[in-house]
């Protein structure tokens, strides 16, 4: 697939905030929210990008935010809470000894970043209806405080399906806009299951798949991975994905 040459087509019109969620644990979400940055950021666009709660990391510098920083040079980048061990924010918090992040505060910071810059990007923790708090609160209510659509990050396999189908009617349960459906990582040799997903996916969003980024694509350089987000991503988001895949 050969992504279009720069400035070939009209700049895709994004929201200023974009939450970026998924199915589930370990299925893209970073990877995504990174190529949205760098398709964004290599037309001009002024990019943040918001992660509310990183877990399952030590203090220091890495992070989701900087494989995001080395992977679409975007700079703008802001962790409101972290907590070390690998578990959703409001169990990693209570695991601290810590209070939790309140998403009213999180809320107030990305509607200070919109007068910063012409895209938001808050990438969430786990799925969409993790616990962020003991009030239950998730990245769905984040999403409904900024009234910002969701993109949903999901995965090729087995289960991908009824995880995507759960995630889009939560959305719809809420009035909560998706901005589409993303697979995650596409595999270099995808099997049956994953070929028919393609077109299953498609069906359960009620529109063409927003894009499926190359497995691996978060090993590559920054250059290779500006290609591999023009490849991956739709039109809607300034790459060159139809609904195809190699």
């Amino acid at each position: 697939m050969t992504p279009p040459a720069h400035g070939s087509a009209p700049a895709p019109v994004l929201p200023p905030v974009l939450i970026v969620s998924g199915t589930g644990t370990e299925v893209g979400k970073t990877v995504v929210t990174a190529a949205v940055a760098a398709l964004a950021a290599s037309r001009g666009r002024r990019v943040a990008v918001v992660k509310p709660v990183q877990t399952g990391e030590p203090p220091g510098p890495t992070g989701d935010l900087a494989s995001i920083r080395r992977l679409s040079g975007v700079t703008g980048t802001h962790e409101l809470a972290r907590f070390p061990d690998p578990l959703s924010p409001e169990a990693a918090a209570r695991a601290a000894g810590r209070p939790p992040l309140d998403l009213a505060v999180a809320a107030v910071v990305i509607k200070q970043l919109r007068f910063e810059a012409d895209l938001v990007l808050v990438e969430g923790a786990g799925g969409l209806l993790v616990r962020y708090d003991p009030a239950g609160r998730t990245i769905a209510d984040l999403a409904v405080m900024l009234d910002a659509p969701v993109l949903v990050v999901t995965t090729p396999g087995l289960g991908t399906l009824n995880h995507t189908a759960l995630t889009l009617e939560a959305l719809s349960t809420r009035r909560l806009a998706s901005a589409g459906v993303v697979i995650g990582a596409w595999p270099a040799e995808p099997g049956l299951a994953e070929r028919a997903n393609l077109t299953d996916l498609a069906v359960i969003a009620g529109q063409p798949l927003a894009g499926a980024m190359a497995a691996g694509a978060g090993r590559l350089s920054r250059a290779d991975f500006l290609a591999a987000a023009r490849a991956g991503l739709s039109p809607a988001f300034g790459g060159a994905f139809h609904g195809e895949t190699d």
